[in-house]
């Protein structure tokens, strides 16, 4: 076993319970998005627009930290801190999942009213991450350089601008647009760069 791989079992089991805890929300919702009360009359539970977009939003950001990790593969070794960092990065994405979906979706007749309690720590989360993922790169002089280009950068830079307005204008059109934004900054990565 390489180290990658030893390292790689505890970043890809906590990164796969987040993804399975954005799926098992969405589904708990949509469970109630389409039941029906005792009486046989729709419920009165919509799951609205912001909280899917918000989970569709964190689980193309979190294949973009599984690539992530493909990518620096041979930098990898075994040591007490990359393990601890390893763990608390993968612990915070999860934590960001946990976050998306409520635990108890039928408490909330509107899941937007959720998305604005939670959205800023999510976000705030994200950009930690991001901060957190530049440093390591940063630290490693092979790859330095190639990061520094004015593409990455502004890239970089236009994600946690997104980031942080969606965390600063509480509009729900504004958010939708936002997430949006996000979304397809992701899409137009991995399908065309």
């Amino acid at each position: 076993m390489t180290d990658f791989e030893f390292i790689f079992v505890l970043y890809a089991l906590l990164l796969g319970l987040s993804l399975v805890e954005l799926l098992s929300g969405l589904g708990r919702a949509l469970e109630l998005e389409f039941a029906y009360d005792a009486k046989g009359q729709e419920a009165k539970f919509a799951i609205g627009w912001l909280t899917p977009l918000m989970a569709i939003f964190v689980m193309v950001d979190l294949m973009s930290f599984w690539m992530f990790a493909w990518t620096v593969r041979p930098l990898i070794t075994v040591t007490a801190p990359m393990l601890l960092g390893v763990m608390t990065f993968a612990s915070s994405y999860y934590l960001a999942a946990r976050l998306v979906f409520p635990g108890d979706p039928d408490r909330f007749r509107d899941l937007d009213t959720h998305y604005f309690r939670v959205s800023r720590t999510i976000f705030g989360i994200l950009i930690a991450l991001v901060a957190a993922q530049w440093a390591y790169l940063l630290s490693i002089e092979a790859i330095r350089s190639s990061l520094l280009t004015p593409v990455s950068v502004g890239l970089t830079v236009l994600f946690v601008g997104l980031m942080v307005a969606a965390m600063i204008f509480r509009d729900r059109r504004v958010q939708a647009i936002l997430l949006v934004a996000l979304i397809t900054r992701y899409l137009v990565l991995y399908l065309f760069i």
